[in-house]
């Protein structure tokens, strides 16, 4: 059977943050489009380029046309906020102040994205060099803006002044003073110089403990009677010492299939230890400091804790509601979840006898299990998940429950010869809504994370020209062979289910501003939509609509299996949640109060909540947990939140009819269209008829349990 599972993202450091769009991501874009575009007129195509109408996506620069192009970004950038910085306080107004800041950022977007998306995508290693190097640029000028404080003055004039076109206007002048706040503009010269060293200091340290862990080599020599349950395939692809024994390298990868398939106990135990040992001692030390670092900036930038600072700009607001979250939803599920251990825990006596439960044991029963219980084969599931299928089945759905049209436009200009380019039009209007390119295949040289990038936000200018949204779907399914076409894993089908949920939520975002449209929009919303698009990967209609096997496309997956896929999903997942949560309050904890000793809390916290099994002795997890250090600092919470929210928008209004095309429509209009624009809770709100609840998705586990 194949391994299954909610795989984690890559993290991204914070460069890559500022510029490209990610799922969840934001960048900071600033220059016009006259003096940038120039730079690329002399880039020729063999044939004619088809433009896409409102669209400013720069497809296939050279290398020396992306650097020229990054230069010349910087200068006109430059330009414009200097021009911003010398209106006098005393004639500022909204057309010499917001409408050009504002008018840089629509235009800029998608020429600053041509710039530094090809070094994901190109298949050219000198692109992606020239790519990676653009985007240094760029990055180290958006740095320099966010530090001007003669910019930064004019703006908090005009906002004091109160002169709005519109409520969208007025919080785009609210977010732009409060993004110069969080740098530390309203602070004193020296103070300001203090926010920037940490700044600095936070970047290395974060970057020091993944590359830490990423540099680190150590792995266990293991027989092959201590692998009893691994596959061949996984045994030849390990080095193999003097000895005769397996070199285990410790990596993610390898961990995880041991502890989901190995049979001997005392392997499981020796690898799962050994992996939470990685970097103990350097990691501590910078996962110490980090943590004071990122409390005394939040100190100096006038909040009380650094979870404070963080969430200020997310939906949770405050530490205190983050904590009521994660508590409420743990000891609702500590029940079910009591039950769930106690059937591994019989399990374990009757294959092992009576050695002790531990957390190494988890992954290896709950699949057993699973395996007793569904009889779920997903290596012959797969057979029933054509690329082509599954892509023209996901359209299909989202097309008549949302009322949109996807229509593939023929001949583009793309990056490389599997890339397809539709555009999304409203069925009934047939109004323009945006484009999406899809690059699905693996290649070398290509980036090896499924995400969604976007290329251009929409935006309504001054003078109503307005810009289409642009995103792109990258994936990495394997191509067609000999035997038979290109075929999904069921994992997979449920990635591109929610990926393209990403690229529904920015073609449908109607904010006027690029600031709000696309994907940014509040951190802990983002998920929302994409989480909710995963429910249809296990209802039995759409599931037949997206399934055939791929000899014969007209055979559906069984009724059975439709359902044996959703009893799966929510198998043991009060334990699995519980795990998440353990980590979830360690990172609120240590970005809530000043010197935590982050090995004590970690020891306190595991029995607490993981329903009395210990901590693995001897390991520190806090050493080699990433998502503390970098990108979900105070936030690990959120994956959690954007899964609740989302079980609760599916259960009030989809699941008794979840091709309902006029709540699809609801949906659409009253969620997706506001963008960055409107509070999430109001939109959340306004579209259920209430406030958002937790309840829904407590029930989902518990109607669901076999136990």
């Amino acid at each position: 059977m194949e391994s299954q599972g909610n795989g984690e993202r890559v993290n991204r450091s914070r460069r890559q943050r500022q510029i490209l769009v990610h799922t969840g991501a934001a960048g900071l874009v600033a220059v016009a489009a006259s003096l940038a575009i120039s730079a690329i007129k002399s880039y020729r195509k063999n044939r004619e380029r088809k433009d896409l109408l409102g669209s400013d996506v720069r497809i296939n620069l050279s290398a020396r046309e992306i650097l020229k192009l990054a230069e010349l970004i910087v200068v006109k950038s430059k330009k414009v906020h200097d021009a911003v910085a010398s209106v006098p306080l005393d004639r500022i107004d909204y057309g010499k102040v917001v409408s050009p800041l504002a008018e840089l950022e629509a235009e800029q977007f998608a020429l600053i994205q041509s710039c530094v998306f090809p070094k994901m995508v190109s298949t050219s290693e000198e692109v992606r060099r020239a790519s990676t190097e653009a985007e240094r640029i760029i990055s180290a000028h958006i740095a320099s803006c966010r530090q001007r404080e003669d910019v930064y003055r004019v703006v908090k004039a005009f906002l004091s002044r109160g002169e709005w076109t519109s409520f969208e206007a007025k919080y785009y002048v609210q977010c732009l003073v409060k993004d110069y706040e969080r740098n530390g503009l309203n602070l004193t010269s020296t103070k300001q110089k203090e926010v920037q060293r940490l700044k600095a200091e936070i970047d290395d340290l974060g970057s020091q403990y993944v590359q830490n862990l990423k540099d680190d080599c150590s792995h266990l020599p293991l027989f092959e009677n201590e692998l009893l349950g691994l596959p061949s395939k996984f045994l030849k692809s390990l080095d193999v010492d003097e000895k005769g024994r397996y070199k285990v390298a410790l990596k993610s990868c390898n961990v995880a299939a041991i502890l989901e398939l190995c049979k001997v106990g005392e392997t499981r135990r020796r690898v799962a230890v050994a992996f939470g040992k990685r970097c103990g001692q350097v990691n501590l030390s910078v996962l110490e400091k980090l943590v004071q670092c990122r409390h005394k900036l939040a100190i100096l930038l006038g909040y009380s804790s650094f979870a404070n600072y963080n969430l200020d700009n997310r939906m949770a607001k405050t530490p205190s509601k983050v904590f009521e979250f994660l508590e409420d939803i743990s000891a609702s599920l500590t029940e079910l979840a009591s039950r769930e251990l106690s059937v591994l825990k019989d399990l374990k006596r009757r294959e092992e006898g009576d050695l002790p439960f531990g957390i190494e044991d988890l992954l290896y029963y709950i699949k057993r299990f699973q395996e007793q219980e569904f009889g779920l084969d997903f290596g012959i599931l797969k057979q029933y998940f054509p690329v082509n299928l599954v892509i023209s089945g996901v359209f299909k759905i989202l097309q008549d429950l949302l009322g949109l049209r996807f229509v593939e436009v023929s001949d583009p200009e793309v990056w490389h010869c599997n890339v397809q380019l539709f555009q999304v039009s409203d069925l009934i209007t047939g109004e323009s809504l945006g484009y999406f390119y899809l690059d699905l295949y693996k290649r070398q040289g290509k980036c090896s994370q499924t995400c969604v990038v976007a290329l251009q936000n929409r935006s309504l200018s001054d003078n109503n020209t307005c810009k289409m949204p642009v995103a792109v779907l990258i994936a990495q399914f394997q191509n067609d062979t000999d035997d038979h076409p290109a075929l999904l894993r069921f994992s997979e089908v449920v990635d591109f289910f929610h990926e393209f949920g990403h690229v529904i939520q920015h073609v449908c975002n109607r904010a006027s501003f690029a600031r709000f449209s696309g994907l940014r929009v509040n951190p802990d919303f983002v998920e929302i939509p994409a989480q909710l698009f995963e429910n249809w990967c296990y209802e039995n209609l759409s599931l037949k609509l997206i399934s055939g096997f791929y000899q014969d496309m007209m055979q559906p997956i069984k009724e059975e299996v439709c359902n044996s896929l959703r009893r799966w999903r929510y198998s043991f997942s009060a334990l699995r949640l519980k795990q998440e949560i353990l980590y979830s309050l360690f990172d609120q904890i240590i970005h809530s109060a000043d010197n935590v000793d982050v090995l004590e809390l970690f020891k306190h916290l595991h029995p607490k909540i993981m329903l009395g099994l210990p901590m693995l002795e001897g390991t520190s997890p806090a050493t080699c947990f990433p998502r503390s250090a970098i990108c979900y600092e105070a936030a690990c919470y959120s994956r959690i939140w954007s899964e609740v929210f989302a079980a609760d928008i599916f259960a009030s209004k989809f699941q008794d009819d979840p091709l309902d095309t006029n709540m699809g429509v609801k949906f659409r209009n009253k969620v997706l269209a506001p963008g960055g624009a409107k509070d999430p809770i109001e939109i959340m709100t306004d579209f259920l008829g209430r406030e958002p609840s937790i309840q829904a998705f407590l029930d989902r586990r518990t109607e669901h349990s076999l136990l």
